[in-house]
C-alpha cells in the first residue's frame, strides 16, 4: 500500500468510526467495513436465525454487492419488486410483502456525520418499511453517501442520487437530462416521499447500518 493509499484509508476509518459512534448513540447498531464483500458477509450474519421472509427495497447498493444472489443460495424467501412485467396490482402486492417481511434490506440516500439519514422514494414502500413493519432492518451505505449535515443531505438527494436514479429508471424528468433538480411537478417525478431518521424507530427490534469504505449505489 502506498503512502497516499494509507492516508486515504486512515481518513475513511476515522471518519467512519465517528459516524458509527453517532449512530450508536441514536439507537442504531452500526458497523464499519472496508469492502463490499465484507458488507455482504456481515449482512448475512446479522439476519436472525428464525427469519423466513426478506424484503428488499429499491436499492442499487443491495444488488451491487451481490446480496440477492447470496440470499437465494441460502434458501431464504426473498421478495423484491425489481421484476420486469409486473402489473400495477402485482407491483403493489409485492411492495406490501416487502413491508411485512421479517427482515428488510435497503440503503439510504444520504448519511450525516452526526448519525441521521435520509431516504427518498417515489412510491413510498421503501420509506415505509424503513420506518415501520419489519422487526429487523439492515441498511448498507457506501462512503460516497456521507454528508456533513441534513441540508447538504437533502441537496445530495435531489442533485446527485435522484438524477442518476431517474436516468437508470429512464424517467422523463428534467434531472434525468440535466443532472440536477429543477423541482419538477410532472407525473414522472421520482422524489415524492422523504424520510429522515433521527433515532431508531421504537418498534423496530434491530436496526443495523453497515457503512462501507467504498462508493456504492447512487
Amino acid at each position: 500500500m502506498s503512502m497516499f493509499q494509507d492516508i486515504r484509508k486512515w481518513y475513511r476509518e476515522v471518519t467512519a468510526y465517528r459516524v458509527v459512534d453517532s449512530l450508536r448513540k441514536r439507537g442504531f447498531e452500526a458497523f464499519y467495513v472496508e469492502s463490499k464483500i465484507e458488507a455482504k458477509d456481515l449482512a448475512l450474519r446479522l439476519i436472525p436465525s428464525n427469519t423466513v421472509t426478506i424484503g428488499v427495497g429499491g436499492s442499487v447498493t443491495i444488488r451491487e454487492i451481490g446480496l440477492l444472489e447470496a440470499l437465494s443460495d441460502k434458501g431464504y424467501r426473498v421478495t423484491h419488486h425489481w421484476i420486469e412485467g409486473l402489473s400495477g396490482d402485482e407491483s403493489r402486492r409485492v411492495r406490501l410483502e416487502e413491508i411485512n417481511a421479517d427482515v428488510f434490506l435497503t440503503s439510504v440516500n444520504a448519511l450525516t456525520l452526526d448519525g441521521r439519514f435520509i431516504l427518498v422514494d417515489g412510491v413510498g414502500n421503501r420509506v415505509a418499511a424503513s420506518a415501520f413493519g419489519p422487526k429487523t432492518v439492515i441498511a448498507i451505505v457506501g462512503f460516497n453517501k456521507l454528508v456533513p449535515d441534513l441540508d447538504y443531505g437533502l441537496w445530495r438527494v435531489k442533485n446527485v442520487a435522484m438524477p442518476m436514479n431517474a436516468r437508470r429508471l429512464k424517467l422523463d424528468t428534467p434531472c434525468a437530462k440535466l443532472g440536477y433538480c429543477t423541482e419538477c411537478q410532472g407525473t414522472s417525478r421520482g422524489c415524492r416521499a422523504t424520510l429522515i431518521l433521527d433515532m431508531k424507530p421504537s418498534m423496530t427490534e434491530h436496526y443495523y447500518l453497515i457503512l462501507v469504505g467504498e462508493d456504492l449505489g447512487f
